[in-house]
């Protein structure tokens, strides 16, 4: 998923140098990264993993709503779970990326990239 979200942020600052970008593991995000961002994207490779303990329950008790975020992986039941969760934060989700695999990139990832931020 590093590689992927890696792509993700190098997307972003080559559609526009206005936004700030940061790249954060699971274990290490706070309510304070997430409260003032506009948009942000969240990836996981597989359900349930300890590692998203923490931020299942975070986005169950935070309200971001109308922000818009950008949700992906390679597995389509992990897209379901991060959905399942971000839902009660409010979050204005857009349509998932189910890549092949992590080394996506190119005009696919772009178009997905600004169909979230637009």
């Amino acid at each position: 998923m590093r590689n992927l979200g890696a792509a993700i942020a190098a997307g972003i600052k080559k559609i526009s140098g206005d936004y700030k970008v940061s790249a954060i593991d699971a274990v290490n995000v706070s309510a304070t990264d997430l409260l003032p961002a506009h948009i942000f994207f969240l990836g996981c490779q597989k359900k349930k993993t300890f590692s998203f303990y923490y931020i299942e329950n975070l986005f169950t008790h935070i309200n971001l709503a109308g922000r818009r975020c950008g949700i992906f992986s390679t597995r389509s039941g992990a897209l379901k779970y991060l959905a399942s969760f971000l839902r009660s934060s409010e979050a204005r989700i857009g349509r998932p990326l189910l890549a092949k695999d992590d080394s996506i990139g190119g005009r696919e990832l772009q178009k997905w990239i600004q169909s979230i931020i637009a």
